[in-house]
This record gives structure tokens, sequence and C-alpha cells, in this order.
């Protein structure tokens, strides 16, 4: 026994003073004193403190409205977002789930828009509009394509007639006009309405000579467009426009843009056979794309 008070002893002496400090809770009562509830409240969280703190600091402190069951199963979080309401300042704890009836109003809108947007669209993108063709079978050796598709319109920009292609090449057309054509011309003339194509599909060798190779005509990979016709009924010429000071420079700005999206890019520099048009095709090769 001695031994355990001994060590209890020391203890105590080795303790730091304010570690042994009687604390007001533990000091004797008088005599009829009640001994005061001791209460215990959590230490609020530094972001909680600073919207109390603002919330305070005004001069009409606004009225909290009560929290619902779901807010004080929240705890901290409920009370950072009924107080940042009260003094103006932005939520972003916990959002606010939306009611059911608003979020399918908004999920059925977004729904309708999509299929207005997907309804004759082809190749997988709303901004190419078209049909369908499916394989298309070649007259003569190495011609045809096997997932063609017939467009209509590309970017809300119309093709003067209907024109059959694969897929790779209507996307590429897409960024052209979307990259190329539209910044070229910006809102000259109300801005671009169409696009005068001068071939596409045709299964026939390189400038229809007799034993050239198949053009890429024949496999549904090109496309040649002579001019673009403006809102506003005005008609940019390849053939006449070209080596004009009026619209020379937008041509050309219109024929550099090609060069990457297609992989051959021939205009009126090329030779004599591309004077009245550009010449696109999606054909690749090693050195990266051809553009005259």
């Amino acid at each position: 026994m001695k031994h355990v008070i001994a060590a209890i002893l020391l203890g105590c002496l080795a303790m730091p003073a304010a570690a042994i400090a009687p604390d007001a809770s533990m000091r004797p009562l008088a005599r009829g004193q009640e001994p005061s509830p001791v209460l215990l409240r959590p230490k609020l969280r530094p972001e909680v403190k600073a919207v109390l703190a603002a919330e305070a600091a005004l001069p009409h402190r606004p009225k909290l409205r009560p929290m619902s069951e779901q807010e004080k199963a929240m705890g901290d979080g409920a009370q950072i977002m009924l107080a940042s309401a009260a003094v103006g300042l932005p939520q972003s704890l916990h959002p606010v789930t939306r009611p059911k009836g608003l979020a399918e109003k908004v999920m059925g809108q977004r729904r309708q828009a999509k299929r207005a947007l997907v309804k004759g669209s082809v190749c997988g993108d709303p901004a190419i509009q078209g049909d369908v063709v499916g394989a298309v079978p070649g007259r003569i050796r190495g011609c045809g394509v096997q997932n063609a598709v017939k467009v209509r319109s590309v970017s809300g920009v119309a093709l003067s007639q209907s024109s059959v292609m694969d897929c790779g090449t209507a996307k590429a057309l897409k960024t052209w006009i979307d990259k190329g054509v539209k910044p070229a011309l910006g809102n000259r003339g109300g801005g671009v309405k169409s696009l005068r194509v001068a071939a596409h599909y045709a299964c026939r060798t390189r400038n229809n000579k007799k034993g050239a190779k198949i053009s890429e005509h024949g496999k549904g990979r090109a496309i040649d467009i002579s001019g673009i016709k403006l809102k506003n009924e005005e008609v940019i010429r390849v053939l006449k426009g070209w080596r004009s000071g009026k619209n020379g420079p937008a041509l050309k700005r219109m024929h550099k843009a090609a060069c990457g999206p297609f992989g051959t890019v021939l205009g009126p520099n090329a030779d004599r056979y591309h004077q009245d048009h550009f010449h696109f095709d999606t054909a690749r090769y090693r050195s990266g794309s051809y553009c005259r």
C-alpha cells in the first residue's frame, strides 16, 4: 500500500502545474450551493465562424428560416447555407436538390431538343444533315463506297446538290466550313448560305485521263467546290475571285484552312484542271497533307 501511495505522489509531482490546477467545476461548493451544469459544445469549423461573423456584422440581422429535418441532419453544412443565404454569400458546400417535377421538365426539354437535332442527321453528327445510302458498288475496279451518305447541308450551310461521300469526308467538310469558310467571310452578305458543288462521287480516273489511277471521287472521299453563295444571294466564284482584290484574300484563307482536315487540297495555283474550283479529298500521305 505504501508503494502505491508513493507512486501516486511521484506522478502528481511530475505533472505540470497547469494540468493539476483546480478547475472551477472542481472547487468545493458552499453550503446550499447547487452544482452548475457543464455544457459541452462542439467546436465550429472556421468556415462556419466566418459566415456567422458576416451575418452578425449586418446592421439589421436577418431572420433565418426554420431548418428542415433534412437540413438538421446535414449539420454544419445546413447552418452555413442558411446563414449564407441571409447575408448574400455564395452557397457551395451542399447543393440544394431540385424539385422532382422541375428536373423531369428540364430532362424532357433536353430530350426533345436532342431528337430535333438528330432527326435527319448522318455520321452521328447533328450538324451533318442528309441520308444514309450504304454500300455503293463501282462499275470499274477500285471504285465504290463502303458506307456512303448523301449530304444535304453541313453546319447550317446547304450544298447546291446532295453529295455522296463517306463519313470521313463529311466530317472534314464540316471542319472546313466551321474553321475556314465561316471565319473567312464573317457576316459579309448576312453570312454563308450555301456551297456550289462542282463534283462529288463519280466512278472515274484522275482528271478523267484514260489509264490513270482511280480518282478519290471514285472512292467517295472527295468533293469539289466552285463557289460560295451568301445569304444576300451574292456568289463568290473561285474562277473569278481567286485573283481579285475583293474576294482573293478570303478564298486563299479558305484554301489554307482546308489543308489539314483534308489530305489533298488543290486550287487555281495547282494546275490547269483546278482553275475554277477547289478539290478536297481525304487521302492521307506519309509526309502529311498535300496542298497546292
